[in-house]
C-alpha cells in the first residue's frame, strides 16, 4: 500500500516550465511504476508519462513527449514531472499514480494508487 502526495501546482505563465513532485507519504516506490496523468475540466484523464522506479526507464505520451521529462530521486523518494513551454491547454488537474511494475500501463484504470491531484493553471 502506498499513499501519494502531489505538490508544485499553481499558476504558471505560458512559455514557462512547470515542475510537479510526487512523494510517498506512506509505503515505498520499490517495484512500482509511477505515472503522471492530467484531467482538464469536462475531459477524461490522460496519460502523460511514467517511470519505472527500480530501473529508471521512462515512457511518454506522444502528445507531450517533446516537452515532458519524468525523473526520480531515490534519496527523497519522490518522482518529478517537468513540463516545458507550457500552454493554456496544459491547464488541468495533475495526478500522480502508482502500480506494480508489470508490462506497461498507459491507462488510468491500470493504476491502483492515486494522489489527490494538484491544480495547474496556465495564463497568457
Amino acid at each position: 500500500h502506498v499513499q501519494l502526495v502531489e505538490s508544485g501546482g499553481g499558476s504558471v505563465q505560458a512559455g514557462d516550465s512547470l515542475r510537479l513532485s510526487c512523494a510517498a507519504s506512506e509505503g515505498t516506490f520499490v517495484g512500482s511504476d509511477l505515472a503522471w496523468f492530467r484531467q482538464a475540466p469536462g475531459k477524461e484523464r490522460n496519460f502523460l508519462g511514467l517511470i519505472r522506479w527500480d530501473e529508471g526507464s521512462t515512457k511518454y505520451a506522444d502528445s507531450v513527449k517533446e516537452r515532458v521529462t519524468i525523473s526520480r530521486d531515490s534519496a527523497k523518494n519522490t518522482v518529478d514531472l517537468l513540463l516545458s513551454s507550457v500552454k493554456p491547454e496544459d491547464t488541468a488537474v495533475y495526478f500522480c499514480a502508482a502500480r506494480s511494475s508489470f508490462g506497461w500501463g498507459y491507462g488510468a484504470v491500470m493504476y491502483d494508487y492515486w494522489g489527490q491531484g494538484t491544480n495547474v493553471s496556465v495564463s497568457t
